[in-house]
């Protein structure tokens, strides 16, 4: 009798954030397979004996190859364990879940999707931004920011993106960003849009620099951005200066 497999997103960085399924998949699991981005504190809630499995692949170091990843799901399932695969976010945002369900669905054994709180809304929130507001944005897109252009990886209809949607959230663009600048604004992206790019949100350590589409780039690399982080790019972005209640009360409890 095959196992199951359970394609669990981990939410974005706040262990609080996590669905109470997928809490229940962590605490219920013979085996977890956990990505690099996925806070360890949740892995605390797993069962005594339950077998842990590290697999993250860090820019440019990739633990585990993701063919490696299918193979251990498959065999994990067919050896009658259920299976919980954790991962940053959500599994089907940038999570390659999809393709992991693919390669279950091929194998005959039976899965879940759970999703999770993405970072593109929630760290946004937890900056005090609200991605759609009434008065400033009434579209909302996510993006990955890592496609290079010199590499013949870069995806993205710049010339649709750049005008056709109010708030842009760019997910894995920190190492790209001077690229995103001047490609929204080559399209028609006014220079002087508001971005806000949010470092480690939702956890303890969440910071937000904000500047514009023009000087972004300058700022990221004065203020010593890292990964991760997500780049925000619309109106909204001023809210930060208004709303941002989480880092108020880091200032407070500090």
């Amino acid at each position: 009798m095959y196992g199951k497999v359970y394609l669990v997103g981990a939410g974005p960085g706040d262990p609080k954030l996590i669905t109470l399924k997928g809490l229940e998949c962590i605490q219920q699991a013979d085996v977890i397979a956990y990505d690099r981005l996925v806070n360890q504190k949740l892995l605390t809630y797993a069962k005594p004996n339950a077998e842990m499995i590290y697999c993250g692949k860090e820019p440019g170091r990739h633990h585990f190859i993701q063919e490696e990843i299918h193979h251990l799901l498959v065999e994990k399932a067919k050896q009658g364990k259920m299976v919980t695969r954790l991962k940053g976010g959500d599994p089907f945002v940038f999570g390659r879940g999809a393709e992991e369900a693919s390669v279950l669905r091929e194998a005959n054994i039976a899965y879940e999707v759970v999703p999770g709180i993405t970072a593109g809304i929630a760290a946004p929130a937890y900056a005090g931004i609200s991605v759609t507001h009434r008065e400033y944005a009434s579209s909302f897109a996510i993006i990955t920011g890592h496609g290079r252009d010199e590499k013949g990886q870069d995806t993205v209809q710049w010339d649709k993106v750049a005008t056709g949607i109010d708030t842009l959230a760019f997910y894995m663009g920190i190492g790209n960003l001077r690229y995103i600048a001047n490609q929204l604004m080559k399209h028609g992206r006014s220079s002087d849009t508001a971005v806000a790019i949010i470092e480690k949100g939702t956890t303890a350590e969440q910071r937000t620099i904000l500047s514009t589409l023009e000087n972004i780039a300058e700022e990221a690399v004065l203020q010593n951005i890292k990964n991760p982080a997500l780049i925000l790019v619309g109106q909204v972005a001023n809210l930060h200066e208004t709303l941002a209640w989480i880092e108020e009360e880091q200032h407070v409890s500090h």
